[in-house]
């Protein structure tokens, strides 16, 4: 038996870069479809098993944490093509860290593990800011 499963956060975020994936890297389309229907499996058992409610602050998490990686995932191929303009690694950072707090937000519907390497974002970055109206 395994101790260190992925997380419900960490297999929402697997699915929602595998969808990125599915739509972007459309050559394997395939296997990216094979490993959706596998993650939705194993999302589905946590559900299940954990009694997560899921609520508006849930959902509100999952639609963050889909937007940061669809800018990062832009971010990052822009600037492997030469597009420096808007692009820049302090951009992603701030980006993950705010990806991050989505993922401990969806970890607090069932008291799971979670990652505490949230970087703030710096000051020229403010407008990515979430309110997470707490």
């Amino acid at each position: 038996m395994r101790k260190y499963l992925p997380t419900l956060s960490e297999l929402i975020d697997r699915l929602s870069i595998t969808q990125l994936k599915e739509v972007f890297i459309s050559d394997h389309k395939e296997e990216y479809s094979e490993e959706i229907k596998e993650i939705l499996h194993d999302i589905d058992l946590i559900l299940q098993e954990k009694d997560v409610v899921v609520d508006a602050k849930f959902i509100r998490a999952i639609v963050v944490l889909s937007q940061m990686n669809l800018h990062i995932w832009h971010n990052e191929s822009n600037y492997r093509k030469g597009i420096k303009e808007g692009n820049s690694l302090e951009l992603t950072h701030g980006l993950n860290g705010i990806r991050n707090t989505a993922k401990n937000k969806i970890q607090d519907s069932m008291e799971g593990r979670k990652d505490y390497k949230i970087d703030c974002l710096a000051a020229e970055f403010k407008d990515w800011e979430i309110s997470w109206n707490e």
